[in-house]
């Protein structure tokens, strides 16, 4: 579960690769020389890219640049999904994109893509339908396609920057304690009480110790994450037609005003708002 370099093959007649990886029961935190464009549907799920976590609902398009470590997006995920996963070759991406001037607009989103980027909006849209329809078994014609699709990203203003610093690999290298087992104490104890204390003890450091490795290598707190991952939880259940009062519980929280509360910090909407929202993708 520690961080791991993907080894991606690339077939010789391609300049990239294009695949719906299927690891929801895998924590797989890793990282590869690849530019890679995700497009994920599911009821909700995890985003972690560099040092930002956060949730996402109902679908999300993410452009990831070089080296930055991320987590599988399927990551947990215990609803049907479809994901779509693009990766592009470095060298093509270097030989050509860089040096055709046609292609300025790519290359400037290229450049950024190592904050890690997510779209939404009607480019989300527009973007995911060319995914889907794309054959990619004729090669020329899906090149074509997958370059219309960075064009479309590379003129949008519907996007977020998950980032404000550097996060590529070699900031991570030095993490020695591994993420994974952190994730799989919140997963088994999101509905109990998650103990700072108990988890520093599990990855042999000091509380005080944990809490700034944490906060480094996240810009969370340990409390605001576990928060994070009870919200998180919680989407998926007001989505399954529980009520907002059994969710409540079903987290960990015992009031359900501060549920309520948290959920529309975090959310931006109360959990009662977000279930009417979101209801008609369950039906």
């Amino acid at each position: 579960m520690k961080i791991v370099k993907e080894e991606i093959a690339i077939d010789s007649n391609r300049s990239f690769k294009v695949f719906s990886p299927r690891l929801k029961n895998y924590f797989y935190w890793h990282y590869h020389p690849e530019i890679e464009l995700v497009f994920v549907e599911a009821i909700n799920g995890i985003r972690h890219v560099g040092k930002s976590i956060s949730g996402f609902v109902e679908s999300d398009l993410i452009l990831i640049g070089p080296n930055v470590p991320h987590l599988n997006f399927d990551y947990g995920i215990e609803t049907d999904y479809q994901q779509i996963v693009v990766q592009f070759n470095n060298k093509f991406i270097e030989n050509n994109i860089a040096a055709v001037p046609e292609f300025h607009a790519i290359k400037k989103l290229l450049d950024k893509s190592y904050l890690g980027l997510s779209f939404f909006g009607e480019t989300k849209l527009k973007v995911a339908k060319k995914l889907k329809e794309n054959d990619h078994h004729h090669t020329f014609s899906s090149l074509i396609t997958l370059m219309e699709i960075l064009q479309i990203l590379a003129l949008s203003n519907e996007y977020e920057t998950l980032n404000k610093d550097d996060t590529r690999i070699r900031f991570f290298l030095h993490d020695k304690i591994r993420m994974g087992t952190i994730y799989d104490y919140i997963h088994e104890h999101f509905d109990k009480n998650p103990d700072v204390n108990e988890i520093a003890t599990i990855v042999h450091l000091s509380t005080a110790a944990f809490c700034r490795y944490f906060k480094k290598q996240t810009d969370m707190t340990f409390t605001d994450f576990v928060n994070g991952f009870r919200i998180n939880q919680a989407k998926t259940f007001l989505l399954q037609e529980a009520s907002i009062a059994e969710v409540c519980y079903r987290v960990g929280y015992n009031s359900i005003s501060y549920f309520n509360k948290l959920f529309k910090r975090q959310v931006g909407e109360t959990p009662s708002a977000f279930k009417k929202r979101y209801a008609p993708i369950t039906s």
